[in-house]
């Protein structure tokens, strides 16, 4: 037998899948087109259990508190509600603000000046959370007719904490003063807190 010697050209082999001219096989196609839908199906999956977390409408609106006041008298008070917790707003006679500034700082358990506690260029107007800091409870001084202690700004009745015109501690068992929550004014005479 003869045999025959010629030369035969190699032939690519292919052994995934037919191979395209920029070199990509259906299985690279493949491999992309299944992580992609993966990945969409994930975003679709994570989309629901991170938006979940976020706060609902009813606790994005106790998030701030507006107040208008423009009804409020000089010497009067006002009982709001923030985040589901008093807020007293006072505004403040000149006679009131003048026995606030006349309090030597150094003889406050927790020492601050009226003007520390209300914002520039509205020092009539003091607006504090209407909880004492000592266990919590509900001070009587903010509407016409109750107990505002011997300092004339309020009075806890639960421990007898009493409290001055800045609504400063001057007596009693609470360790610092009513706090004065982040509030600000948007307009003479309308406040957001909050």
């Amino acid at each position: 037998m003869a045999s025959t010697t010629g030369n035969a050209e190699a032939t690519p082999q292919v052994s995934d899948g037919v191979e395209s001219e920029d070199g990509v096989r259906r299985r690279d196609f493949i491999n992309i087109a299944a992580v992609s839908a993966a990945g969409v199906g994930g975003l679709v999956t994570l989309i629901p259990l991170i938006s979940q977390m976020a706060p609902s409408a009813d606790v994005l609106a106790e998030s701030t508190t507006e107040l208008d006041l423009s009804s409020l008298e000089v010497g009067q008070s006002i009982k709001a509600v923030f985040r589901k917790q008093p807020v007293f707003v006072r505004r403040l006679t000149q006679a009131e603000i003048e026995e606030a500034q006349a309090v030597p700082i150094g003889s406050l358990r927790d020492p601050q000046t009226l003007d520390e506690r209300t914002q520039p260029g509205h020092l009539d107007v003091l607006v504090v959370m209407g909880v004492c800091t000592h266990l919590g409870c509900v001070p009587l001084g903010a509407a016409a007719g109750e107990n505002k202690g011997e300092f004339g700004g309020y009075f806890c009745p639960c421990h007898g904490s009493h409290y001055d015109t800045a609504a400063r501690i001057r007596k009693g068992p609470a360790p610092s003063n009513l706090v004065v929550p982040e509030y600000e004014f948007t307009s003479d005479t309308t406040i957001v807190i909050g």
